[in-house]
């Protein structure tokens, strides 16, 4: 008669610095940044709380970390294309990285370190504009604007009740009732224009784009 021994558990995959990070950030992304904790990280990752601090030295480091992670999904400028293309291109894709993490938003600017994936972003944006002829006042004058205009952009567009044009008509259906056609005439008229254009609030987002790249185009003119 043979022996009967228990089926042996799968090896736990160790911890590293990489694994808690990106925990982390799955974890906001679920329930947003108020809902982080390293004791809610820990319970994702199956270990005690107290456990991550041999890979993060405390709160602010996992965010530092977590930062980095979003910076290293956008996607450096290119080369040869044009630097308005580049910076059109590099302005889609933080938007696609912030709509993916909205929690972000607040933060890519207010961090005081920096990791290697922010550091190579920021290098590769000035190095564009330098390399299109920008003083280095003007680049950093147009990676502020940009940067200001597109997570302003993110923090609107993720308040907004509605995500595409049919949401917008149900929710005209509801509010433009309780707005006098009388008294506010021009809201009216933009609210008739916009449904009946199909609205889409991302044409918003490259409309306003493509006048600050035309404003960045006459001041590296005249620079």
């Amino acid at each position: 008669m043979g022996t009967h021994s228990e089926p042996s558990s799968a090896p736990r995959t160790p911890l590293n610095r990489e694994r808690v990070v990106r925990a982390a950030v799955a974890l906001a992304d679920d329930a947003g940044l108020e809902a982080l904790s390293m004791r809610k990280l820990g319970q994702r990752l199956g270990v005690e709380a107290m456990s991550l601090y041999n890979h993060v030295a405390n709160k602010d480091d996992l965010l530092d970390g977590m930062i980095d992670v979003v910076f290293s999904e956008i996607d450096l400028p290119v080369v040869d294309v044009g630097w308005r293309k580049t910076m059109s291109q590099r302005a889609a894709s933080v938007r696609e990285a912030l709509a993916r993490h909205p929690w972000a938003t607040g933060l890519m600017e207010l961090r005081t370190t920096h990791g290697p994936a922010s550091l190579r972003h920021a290098e590769a944006v000035l190095d564009r504009l330098r390399e299109a002829g920008f003083s280095i006042e003007d680049a950093t004058h147009a990676f502020w604007l940009l940067d200001s205009y597109i997570y302003g952009f993110a923090i609107q567009e993720a308040g907004l009740p509605f995500g595409t044009p049919e949401e917008l008509a149900e929710m005209a259906e509801i509010v433009l009732p309780q707005v006098s056609a009388a008294e506010y005439p021009r809201l009216n008229e933009a609210a008739a224009a916009s449904l009946a254009a199909g609205y889409d609030y991302t044409d918003e987002f490259e409309f306003g784009l493509d006048l600050i790249l035309d404003g960045l185009e006459r001041l590296r003119n005249t620079g």
